[in-house]
């Protein structure tokens, strides 16, 4: 079942398009991320779907319900802000049932509330505490309690854990996800982080310039990006101008069949062959492609390896304990991992 329906929205700010002719159906349940660089309209967008902004054009449907001009606090959802936006003059307990508050329920009943959120957040016996007493992380529990205190059909949160450090921000998407997952809420999550949507969320939608460039399942959109902005965004790859004729892909002076695995998403012409870095392959000089290795460097579980072929500067992978030996200068030969290379324009 759809839970939130987005019909043709476009929004205007004066001259500045921020949004589209967008659409878009959302199913009931699931975990959403908007992912795109700053400027692209996922903040809008989701703005716009919370009832904070209002569309030029285009209708808002939650439940079937339309949605477009009813006001924020009647549209029945929860959203954490990036900023996180608590009271520092009221306690834990008492910004957890804000929401509430403000509806007129009453005090027993948002203590009962204020304590099962606690205990679902895991900051069981905080409500009494003031904001400036916790730290960043139990601040984010905090806005997420808050968030849920109405039982909203749809949750939504602008780059909520953007302000947290690696180790702690990794730790949040995995009790933000056990959260939506024990709730069955339809969340959507507005990101610029790559990793963080494609570990969490169940669909990805990828935005640019006010337009979906692409929707679907994290490792759909990574395995089979729509275009070169998609390819180039999602993960990283080389994006290496090519050409594309009669079942073979012609790039940096080599030619190969297309083969079963290889995704050519273009016609014959010109396109971009993307190649993510663990598919290209390292051969001894005389082989392959030529090419010469210009910077190396540990990543921990691997080694980055720097290449410049033709011009052309590509990135690839090796696993740590590979026998292959490289030195900054070294010419070698390239290939690139049939069925794993996708052509894209």
């Amino acid at each position: 079942m759809t839970e939130l329906r987005i019909d043709g929205v476009s929004k205007e700010f004066g001259s500045f398009r921020a949004l589209d002719n967008v659409s878009l159906d959302i199913p009931n349940g699931k975990f959403v991320c908007l992912l795109g660089p700053s400027g692209c309209g996922k903040t809008t967008l989701l703005r716009v779907i919370a009832g904070l902004e209002s569309p030029t054009a285009g209708r808002v449907h939650v439940g079937g319900e339309d949605q477009t001009e009813l006001a924020t606090h009647k549209r029945g959802m929860g959203m954490v802000f990036q900023s996180l936006a608590l009271f520092p003059h009221l306690n834990v307990a008492e910004n957890v049932t804000y929401p509430l508050t403000i509806r007129g329920v009453a005090k027993a009943e948002r203590d009962a509330r204020a304590e099962e959120l606690l205990d679902l957040v895991r900051l069981p016996g905080m409500g009494a505490r003031r904001i400036h007493q916790l730290s960043g992380g139990q601040r984010q529990r905090v806005a997420i309690a808050r968030g849920l205190a109405i039982s909203p059909k749809v949750f939504l949160l602008d780059e909520p854990l953007s302000a947290l450090d690696a180790a702690l921000r990794e730790h949040m998407q995995i009790e933000l996800r056990q959260i939506q997952q024990r709730l069955g809420v339809t969340t959507i999550v507005v990101t610029h982080d790559q990793k963080e949507a494609l570990t969490m969320a169940d669909l990805v939608i990828v935005m640019k310039d006010g337009v979906i460039q692409q929707a679907g399942a994290p490792m759909e959109v990574y395995h089979n990006p729509a275009n070169a902005f998609v390819a180039g965004f999602i993960g990283t790859t080389n994006l290496i101008p090519c050409e594309v004729a009669d079942g073979t892909i012609s790039a940096l002076g080599h030619t190969m069949p297309v083969v079963d695995g290889d995704r050519v998403a273009a016609g014959s012409g010109p396109a971009q062959l993307s190649v993510r870095p663990d598919h290209v392959l390292i051969l001894p000089k005389g082989q392959g492609i030529p090419a010469e290795v210009t910077f190396l460097r540990d990543l921990g579980d691997s080694r980055q390896v720097m290449l410049n072929a033709d011009g052309q500067e590509l990135v690839a992978n090796l696993p740590q304990g590979s026998d292959v030996q490289l030195t900054p200068g070294q010419h070698v030969g390239l290939d690139f991992r049939a069925g794993e290379r996708v052509v894209v324009t």
